[in-house]
């Protein structure tokens, strides 16, 4: 009687025998590509995120105050909260007291001799023994009106736009150190566009 035959079991492929190299097969080199492309893509968006705040941070805090004749300034209190809270950021453009309305928001200067502004709500209109005409002012969130008349000479605009907390960045620059820093954010949106253009370069020639 013949012996029984057991069938031998089929080799293990190594990474050698099944990917041609040691070091894992191509399973493993596929997951490498899925983990490097998943990468690079988490690091273009991380890019253009960057790059997004950089242009919008250059084109609110300098460009458009500039072009439109602005002047920025930081709300200190919640007088106008919620509307404007404490570290609002402010681009005041110019605007004479013949343009206001009721229920404008103005900035004005309250002392000449003071670099200080306030930013309060317009809720009437008055006007002096020579006729001078006035405004009648207050904070949102006060309980009265402005104890002094705002005159024509001390209006410096109203808002044109806000940009919430932002304010708190600027003052701890300081306006003699913010044109520096403005420099520097342009100097960091060029250099970020330069850096996105060298990875999508890079990018097609590999997948060239």
């Amino acid at each position: 009687m013949g012996k029984a035959v057991t069938p031998k079991e089929p080799p293990q492929r190594t990474g050698r025998d099944f990917g041609g190299r040691r070091g894992g097969g191509a399973a493993t080199r596929i997951f490498e590509i899925r983990r490097r492309k998943r990468f690079a893509e988490a690091a273009r968006m991380a890019n253009f995120a960057v790059l997004m705040v950089l242009l919008f941070g250059v084109l609110g805090l300098v460009v458009i105050p500039q072009a439109t004749g602005s002047q920025t300034y930081t709300v200190p209190t919640n007088s106008m909260a919620p509307t404007y809270s404490a570290g609002t950021f402010l681009v005041v453009k110019p605007a004479a007291l013949s343009q206001l309305k009721y229920g404008d928001v103005v900035t004005y200067q309250p002392a000449p001799d003071s670099p200080e502004v306030l930013t309060h709500r317009v809720v009437g209109f008055g006007a002096l023994q020579d006729g001078e005409r006035t405004l009648v002012t207050k904070g949102d969130s006060a309980n009265a009106n402005d104890p002094e008349p705002v005159r024509a000479r001390q209006i410096k605009g109203k808002p044109l736009y806000a940009i919430p907390l932002v304010g708190y960045l600027t003052s701890a620059v300081g306006d003699a150190d913010r044109e520096l820093w403005m420099k520097l954010a342009v100097a960091g949106l060029i250099g970020q566009c330069l850096l996105l253009i060298v990875l999508g370069v890079r990018r097609r020639r590999r997948g060239g």
